[in-house]
């Protein structure tokens, strides 16, 4: 990857597709790494994230908020939590955009959504201020098989410069556990961002550093 400073602030969504353990692994090496978070969540979120990891996400943000920079001992104002109709937001309007947005995991309804520009709730509206304002936006939609419907949404966005990254691990760096699984895909996440990490060895730096 081509160093570069990490964007300073990166807003992240969780919806209500499997695959939470990514969404908030993301979570935690964003803050890790430094950067602010911005975090919205849907309502079938709140049920996934309990299904998947026993993770209350409450309905009040304020609540959410405190006991993830609890959990990943984030300073104050590091992490902020936003609610789905919180209008007054500062990821609603393109004078205060994230500088990169990371849907994960993202529905199909969600990228239906984002791709036909609805706007609809805080989570479609942030990711069309980022595509109106040419911001990095990363969706990880976690379905399989995809339909041409899928397909055809994928592509429209794609076009508009919109990644598309599937949640599908490699094996070539021999995972060991499922959190090896959940890493290799945060770390593609966070190499589309440019934000440092060390979550795996890269292709090739084993050569490399056995020749020198």
């Amino acid at each position: 990857m081509t160093a570069s400073l990490p964007p300073q602030t990166v807003a992240v969504a969780f919806t209500g597709a499997s695959g939470m353990p990514y969404g908030l692994r993301l979570v935690e090496c964003l803050l890790a790494a430094g950067c602010k978070v911005w975090l919205l969540y849907s309502q079938v979120a709140q049920i996934v994230a309990r299904q998947e990891m026993n993770l209350e996400l409450p309905s009040r943000p304020a609540e959410v908020e405190a006991a993830l920079s609890e959990r990943f001992a984030a300073p104050p104002g590091q992490l902020r939590v936003f609610g789905r109709e919180e209008w007054f937001a500062p990821l609603a309007s393109g004078s205060n955009p994230a500088d990169a947005m990371v849907v994960c995991p993202c529905t199909m309804g969600t990228l239906a959504a984002v791709a036909a520009g609805l706007s609809q709730n805080l989570i479609e509206r942030a990711a069309d201020v980022a595509i109106k304002e040419g911001r990095k936006l990363v969706l990880v939609p976690r379905e399989t098989p995809f339909s041409p419907i899928h397909l055809e949404n994928m592509l429209k966005l794609a076009r508009l410069g919109v990644v598309i990254l599937p949640p599908s691990p490699g094996f070539y760096n021999h995972p060991q556990t499922v959190e090896d699984l959940v890493d290799f895909v945060v770390a593609r996440v966070l190499d589309q961002i440019r934000v440092p990490h060390r979550l795996m060895q890269r292709w090739g730096e084993a050569d490399i550093e056995g020749q020198s």
